[in-house]
């Protein structure tokens, strides 16, 4: 009888490493007390504009968490469809459309927010949309993508104008309009030269 040998891989390097180091930084904000969250990975709504870390933390804010129940919901969904869009799309794309949107949802939650924002959720937004592109085709739109962006796009609109929830429903959105974008664009370029 013939014995097959496992082997782990590291299958999907950019949204493992991205999970690892989310993990590294709720940990070390635990033993700080939540002072490495504050100094480095809560990105502040007006933020100084002379102060250095300002501009850091347009970037860091993804990799920090309030605690291991909001890690886990994020990191749930981003190592559920992550290595799906990481497949799709490329680790380098992978990891250039998770920076863009940690920038943009950074830079305008500086801008036109009062309140900080923390957390991955809007890159987990942007695979979740991504995902629905996968299996595209030319002439087609998926009726899994319209749905998707419906609930979740819908959703987060709807409870950013009624509830007072303490959730950056705006970085939910932000992460959800950059994976239509990227996908769009992913899209024509697919079948530009045919």
């Amino acid at each position: 009888m013939k014995t097959h040998k496992y082997k782990l891989t590291y299958n999907s390097p950019v949204i493992l490493t991205f999970a690892g180091v989310c993990l590294a930084v709720l940990v070390l904000n635990l033993i700080t007390r939540g002072f490495i969250n504050r100094l480095l990975f809560i990105c502040y709504g007006h933020g100084s504009l002379l102060d250095p870390l300002t501009y850091l933390r347009l970037f860091t804010y993804v990799f920090g968490h309030a605690d291991f129940s909001h890690l886990a919901g994020n990191m749930t969904m981003l190592l559920l469809v992550g290595p799906i869009v990481e497949e799709r799309y490329g680790s380098w794309n992978t990891a250039i459309m998770m920076i863009v949107t940690a920038f943009l949802g950074g830079v305008l939650n500086t801008f036109f927010f009062s309140t900080g924002i923390l957390g991955a959720s809007g890159i987990v937004f942007m695979l979740i949309i991504l995902s629905a592109f996968t299996n595209m085709r030319k002439g087609e739109i998926p009726l899994t993508l319209i749905i998707i962006a419906v609930i979740y796009l819908g959703q987060e609109i709807y409870s950013g104008l009624t509830l007072n929830d303490n959730v950056s429903h705006f970085g939910h959105l932000c992460g959800g309009v950059s994976g239509l974008a990227f996908g769009t664009v992913f899209y024509k370029k697919k079948f530009e030269n045919f």
